[in-house]
């Protein structure tokens, strides 16, 4: 059986990638530090992916395990040299964490093996696998790279999927949504996977997907947060927010199409279908766990500073975006550790400091002074 290594055994990894591996006829290794899932998997040896809709539907995921690459380093290095594909989903800051252990097992691979390996970091940001080269590269030396030219290849991709917090945290079961998309920069004689969409340039899929799809939900998650709301379909209810999410996603829209020459009636349909998907009661998705992580999601290459910086070099509107990136810095829940360093920063430096430090914005920006305007007004 064909084996591909999955670093991240969470509700993404589970309910998503490897399962679609798992559908493809191969093996999964899942690779984490989560102990308790890890023994689980390997107890199991399978779980449940449930369909969030009115009839759901039933996935059966076999051939799994797990290893931990705290306590387990020698067997990672054995899979990632036997495997065919090595996977992440385990965010974007996690990915320097585990490149030195992905360098050590490919360094042992192409000393004893020819054959190709393909790696795909599936993240939530532009360009996420080639990030993971370069902090997988700046572990190894030259000769071994030198190795590596034409058994290693590492390609780009974009994923969406909603996969809520769930609620049996002892179950291996993942709840998800029925739509998905997993589109990947490669070759098309590269090995099948089911439900992997090959194209030849990612830049249109990733930032359409990246500021429709997770714009779009940090719009809902923020401002459902001001106003107390518990779920992003509740909040969604409320028209005011409803009209701020829509409002956004065209300044978005207009930068998207604009950029790679989108059709504007088909992007219209896009962002319909995208704020439809949000409305799905049965998953019941918390405002905070969209929202959550703001330092990150405020970052110069995000979601929100992306494409208002994007918007305004453009001469388009991004008024809505600078609300948006305002809420954003109000977001304040107490169990979540970024939103409070947030908060203590603003409290300490101010805003002007924060959105320098974070997301880059000099205070001479013009988004800036939008941003600082429309967070005063919301304050008040």
């Amino acid at each position: 059986m064909k084996q591909a290594v999955h670093f991240g055994a969470g509700n993404i990894g589970r309910g998503f990638i490897g399962a679609l591996f798992s559908q493809s006829n191969y093996h999964v290794t899942f690779v984490d530090i989560a102990e308790k899932i890890i023994n689980q998997l390997n107890t199991d040896g399978g779980y449940n992916v449930i369909t969030a809709a009115e009839h759901p539907e039933t996935l059966a995921v076999q051939n799994v395990s797990g290893l931990n690459n705290l306590t387990q380093e020698q067997a990672v290095i054995k899979a990632i040299k036997e495997a065919t594909y090595i996977t992440t989903a385990i965010g974007p800051n996690v990915l320097p964490r585990i490149a030195p252990l992905i360098a050590k097992g490919l360094a042992e691979r192409v000393k004893a093996s020819d054959e190709n390996v393909y790696i795909i970091a599936c993240e939530n940001q532009i360009s996420a696998t080639d990030l993971l080269k370069g902090y997988i590269f700046d572990a190894l030396d030259e000769e071994t790279k030198a190795h590596m030219i034409n058994k290693v290849f590492f390609f780009n991709s974009a994923v969406d999927r909603i996969v809520p917090i769930q609620h049996d945290q002892g179950s291996l079961d993942v709840l998800v949504e029925s739509y998905y998309e997993w589109v990947v920069e490669a070759p098309e004689d590269i090995p099948f996977v089911e439900g992997m969409t090959i194209v030849p340039d990612l830049a249109p899929f990733i930032e359409r997907k990246l500021f429709t799809v997770n714009t779009g939900h940090a719009v809902i998650a923020y401002f459902g947060y001001l106003k107390g709301k518990e779920t992003i379909d509740q909040t969604l209810r409320d028209s005011d927010i409803y009209e701020q999410v829509q409002q956004t996603l065209q300044e978005t829209g207009n930068y998207l199409i604009e950029r790679y020459d989108l059709d504007k009636e088909e992007h219209k349909a896009y962002i319909t279908k995208i704020i439809e998907r949000f409305k799905n009661p049965h998953l019941n998705d918390s405002v905070k766990r969209v929202g959550r992580a703001p330092i990150r999601k405020l970052g110069p290459q995000d979601r929100l500073i992306r494409p208002a910086l994007e918007a305004k070099k453009a001469g388009l509107s991004y008024t809505y975006l600078a609300k948006a990136i305002a809420a954003a810095l109000l977001f304040d829940p107490q169990e979540d550790k970024e939103a409070m360093k947030l908060q203590a920063n603003i409290q300490e430096y101010g805003i002007e400091y924060v959105l320098k430090e974070i997301s880059g914005l000099e205070a001479s920006n013009d988004l800036t002074k939008e941003i600082i305007a429309q967070y005063n007004a919301l304050k008040s």
